[in-house]
Parts: C-alpha cells; sequence; structure tokens
C-alpha cells in the first residue's frame, strides 16, 4: 500500500518544521536548557504541525530518536475525539502516577484536547494541576476558546500560525522535486491557496494530482472542481460592468451545466474581484460590496439560487443611474404606497458607506449595527450587547456580559458575516474577536431611544436566544 506524501515528508526534527520558527526555536531552547514545563498547550488551525511538533518534543525530552512510525511505551497519545468521557481521564489519572519504564518522562499527547466533556476537563484538572514530576502532558487543538480558562493556565501555550504562501509553495517544489513530479508554478499557487495555510492539505492534493505525468493549472483546477479564469473573469466582467440579466444568467448556467458548483464559483468571483480591487482595476465601493455579498453564498441555505441573486443584484445597482451631489430638489410629500410583495434579497441597498479615512473606531459602530440589523438581525441582537473596543489596529474586539453573546459570536459564520460589513463601511479587513467581560457595557443599551422595546418575551428572545432559555 502507497505511503501519502505528508507522512512521507512529515519533519522529524524541530528544525524542519516550516513557518513555525517563533515556535520551535522557543522550544529547542528550553529543551538545551533542561527547562522542561509539565504541560504544554499547542493551538492554531488543521494541518499546520501540531501533531508533529507534538510527537518531536516528546521524543527530543527523553532524548530519543524520532521517525514517523517510532512508537514507545512511555509516549502515549491520545485521541480526544475517541476518548472524550469521564472514564477514559480517570483511568489516565490512575495510570500517570505509575514510573516510566525506560525513558526519563511519561509523556501524554492528548489531540484535540477541546473534545473532552465538562465532567472529563474537572477530572483531568487536578492531575494538570498538580501531576508527577515524571509526567508531561502535551495538549493540541484546533479550538482553544472550547477549552476551560482552569486548563488553559495550567499550561504553555503555543499558538501557531497558518503558514505563509510562498512557504507553503516552495515546499511544494521540494517535494515535487524529490518525488519527481512535474508541476508547474501556477499550479503550485493554486495548490498553497487552496490549502489555506495548511501543509497537510496542500501536501495532499499535490499527491492526488501526482498521477499526471505533469501537472498544469488546468488540471489542479479540474482536480479542486473550480471554474477557468477566463470563464470567471468573463462573469465577472458582465456582472461588474452592469450586463443584462440574460447574459448573467447564461454566464452562471453555462458554469453550472459544466458541474461547477455555486460555493466553487463564488470562490472564485471573490477571489478574482479581490484581486482587481487591490490591483486598482475596480470601483472601491462596488467590489467591497459584491464582495460581502459572495462571502455570505457558502453559508445560505440555496448557494445556487442566492449566488444568482447576489450577481442581478450587484448588476443592477451597477446598471443604476447615480444622481448628481449638485442637484438638490425638493423632497415631494409621500403617497401612501400600495402593498406589494416583500422585496428580495437582489433589492436589498447597502448601507452608507463610511467615508473616514482613519483607523476603524467608535464613530463607525452605530452603521455598522444598522448594517447588521437590515442584513443579519439574528446577528445584530448578539452583536448590539457588546462593549466594542477599537485600540488594536487591525483587530475589533468585543466583550459581551454574558457568556452566550461570546459563544455565538465565535462561530466562524458570524465572524465573517461582521468583518464583511466592517470591511464594507471602512475599506478595512479586520479580524473580529469576541470576550467574556461581565462588566462590559454596550455604547448603545437595550431599551434605548433608538431601540423600541417590545414585550419581555421578545426582549429575552434577542438577547439569549430561545433556545437558551431553557439552560441554567
Amino acid at each position: 500500500m502507497g505511503r501519502a506524501l505528508y507522512r512521507t515528508h512529515r519533519p522529524r526534527q524541530l528544525s524542519e518544521v516550516v513557518g513555525q520558527e517563533h515556535i520551535t526555536q522557543a522550544l529547542e531552547q528550553a529543551i538545551k536548557q533542561g527547562k522542561i514545563s509539565h504541560a504544554y498547550l499547542l493551538t492554531g488551525p488543521r494541518g499546520v504541525g501540531k501533531t508533529s511538533v507534538a510527537r518531536i518534543l516528546a521524543h527530543a525530552i527523553n532524548d530519543l530518536p524520532y521517525t514517523d512510525d517510532s512508537a514507545h511505551l512511555d509516549i502515549i497519545e491520545i485521541d480526544a475525539a475517541s476518548n472524550r468521557r469521564i472514564d477514559e481521564i480517570r483511568d489516565l489519572r490512575e495510570k500517570v502516577h505509575v514510573a516510566p519504564t525506560s525513558a526519563k518522562y511519561k509523556v501524554y499527547i492528548i489531540d484535540e484536547v477541546h473534545m473532552l466533556t465538562r465532567e472529563a476537563f474537572n477530572a483531568l484538572l487536578k492531575t494538570l494541576e498538580e501531576p508527577p514530576a515524571h509526567v508531561v502532558f502535551i495538549l493540541a487543538t484546533t479550538d482553544p476558546h472550547k477549552l476551560p480558562d482552569t486548563i488553559v493556565s495550567r499550561t504553555q501555550r503555543f499558538s501557531f500560525r497558518p503558514v505563509d504562501k510562498q512557504k507553503v509553495i516552495d515546499h511544494l517544489k521540494t517535494i515535487a522535486k524529490q518525488e519527481k513530479i512535474k508541476v508547474s508554478d501556477p499550479a503550485l499557487a493554486l495548490l498553497a491557496e487552496h490549502g489555506e495555510g495548511s501543509f497537510r492539505d496542500s501536501i495532499s492534493l499535490l499527491d492526488q494530482a501526482g498521477h499526471r505525468q505533469e501537472i498544469n493549472l488546468e488540471d489542479v483546477q479540474q482536480l479542486l472542481g473550480m471554474p477557468s479564469d477566463e470563464a470567471i473573469q468573463d462573469l465577472l466582467a458582465i456582472t461588474m460592468a452592469g450586463g443584462d440579466s440574460a447574459q448573467v444568467m447564461q454566464g452562471v448556467t453555462a458554469l453550472y451545466d459544466q458541474g461547477y458548483q455555486a460555493v466553487a464559483i463564488a470562490k472564485r468571483l471573490a477571489a478574482m474581484l479581490r484581486a482587481q480591487l487591490l490591483a486598482g482595476s475596480q470601483d472601491p465601493e462596488a467590489a467591497l460590496r459584491l464582495l460581502g455579498r459572495l462571502i455570505e453564498v457558502p453559508a445560505s441555505y440555496d448557494p445556487e439560487r442566492f449566488l444568482e441573486i447576489v450577481l442581478l443584484g450587484n448588476r443592477r445597482a451597477a446598471a443604476a443611474p447615480r444622481p448628481s451631489p449638485t442637484v438638490s430638489a425638493p423632497i415631494p410629500p409621500a403617497k401612501p404606497a400600495a402593498k406589494s410583495a416583500p422585496a428580495t434579497p437582489a433589492a436589498e441597498s447597502p448601507p452608507p458607506k463610511h467615508t473616514a479615512t482613519g483607523p476603524l473606531d467608535a464613530a463607525v459602530w452605530p452603521e455598522v449595527l444598522q448594517a447588521l440589523k437590515q442584513r443579519h438581525n439574528t446577528l445584530y441582537g448578539v452583536v448590539r450587547m457588546a462593549q466594542p473596543d477599537f485600540s488594536s489596529a487591525g483587530t475589533l474586539k468585543l466583550a459581551f456580559a454574558f457568556p452566550f453573546h461570546q459563544k455565538r459570536l465565535s462561530e466562524n459564520a458570524n465572524r465573517e458575516k461582521l468583518a464583511a460589513i466592517v470591511q464594507e463601511l471602512t475599506g478595512q479587513a479586520v479580524n473580529i474577536e469576541g470576550v467574556h467581560d461581565k462588566d462590559a457595557q454596550p455604547p448603545v443599551a437595550a431599551g434605548s431611544p433608538d431601540e423600541p422595546a417590545g414585550d419581555s418575551l421578545a426582549t429575552i428572545n434577542n438577547i439569549f436566544g430561545p433556545a437558551e432559555l431553557l439552560e441554567s
């Protein structure tokens, strides 16, 4: 049976780990000085080297050689996803007191530790706080926010970062050369981009395409189910230029007929539009408006229809004549409007763009809330309870008095929606971070004049969510 490339080329020493020098250098120095901690916490996205570093570290502190097939009685790996109950942790607590068979330390590597139940965490806490001198714990997780603070505070935490795209390309090129795989530079760039900072994902894609004699860009696009750049360029040009509905629908339908999914089309449109925006070849306001809607396509209930609505809506917005700012005509009194069908998402107009050129500050916060209320009312009910902190460049920190709100904002989809609106209003890409602070006070408290009061149950549902009312 063949061996996967990501396993064949897995690092064997800390110095071989690529893209995490801030971690590997610190660990190498600590090992040289004999400063071994009783517990380490490795956090970060998937495929960036957490498990490899954990295994290398476990062998290094015991002065043992490491290979991918290494197995030692005193190095125990536990998958928390399948051993998450309190019974498994109780069994661990009993065995930690047994001295190592031959190594200096008995090392427990607990992967995906966030999967442990609350009872299991409580059982682990005492052992983690006062472990025997011969025991070292190495915890690894992709979701550190799910860990209790009591666990995190008893470890040395090392945060892994997504690997820089150019480093991934260089590493893939090295592997391809060693494996005698001919691959073009554009194909390598696309593999690295699709891996989203994950070595394992990028190497696995290279392995999947490696049966060809020569890999070019079209081969990788076909492998990933991605439409060609020419097709995406044509569709984007029609949309941004305000082409008629028939042209837009013909372009989308042609891609559907070729087997491409709406999510893949939306991602390619967003990537190309972003590149054009950075190059200055697109109107920033129109480009940001379309980018914000394209980001929502993967999370929609019906991605195919939603993508069509987004493109048709943007086409209509691009084709609509813009009023001259110098004309100031009196506004006639409004006439009673006849009842009509609810407006579709395509007719939804974007919130006014924030014109400030300085950093993100409190002045734009009311506009962010108003945009959320128009587009994502449920998320608005959560975010309006936050106290924003604009002090960190490139980061919007939101403090919540209730853990429920912080938990809701921690969902990737919600953070992406909020970040897209902030970028649309300010032109700045920001990271969204939610924290729990019982003393947090939102700038506009619930029940203030701009927030019409409803009955008590509606107010509670808006703040906590109906499902949460049953929790203690």
